[in-house]
């Protein structure tokens, strides 16, 4: 039995020349619940419906490096399980591992790049701070 690898979104990055108008247009037009980051949404885990998960939205600036060394527009980052053991397994099958893992009290991350170019970030999320930060804004 393979190891599970990627279990859904974790965010939606992308570039802006403005972003902090366009977080306003989002909650202008789309309701968006916008913050310093962005918008986070959330939603409860099939596995366990009593735990949530949470899908970050955030605009960047136009000239942000972080998307680098992808010269795309935009970056996805999924929400993964077990990230060393799959760092090694991707490592393994070739893919470009593009920093070291990341480790911060909300989850670990690192960087890889597809094979269309595209910077990819992964998480290991540790929902239950996101949990304690947001328990006002979920009712």
């Amino acid at each position: 039995m393979s190891m599970k690898r990627v279990t859904g979104i974790g965010g939606i990055f992308f570039k802006t020349q403005d972003p902090k108008a366009t977080k306003a247009w989002y909650a202008k037009h789309l309701g968006f619940n916008t913050d310093e980051w962005g918008a986070s949404f959330i939603f409860k885990k099939v596995e366990d419906p009593s735990k949530n998960g949470y899908l970050q939205w955030s605009p960047f600036k136009a000239d942000t490096d972080y998307f680098e060394p992808s010269q795309k527009e935009f970056m996805i980052n999924y929400r993964v399980e077990n990230l060393e053991n799959l760092v090694s397994e991707l490592r393994k099958e070739g893919v470009l591992i593009c920093d070291d893992i990341a480790y911060y009290d909300y989850g670990k991350f690192v960087h890889i790049m597809d094979a269309d170019g595209n910077k990819i970030e992964l998480w290991e999320p540790i929902d239950e701070v996101f949990d304690q930060m947001y328990e006002n804004k979920a009712e």
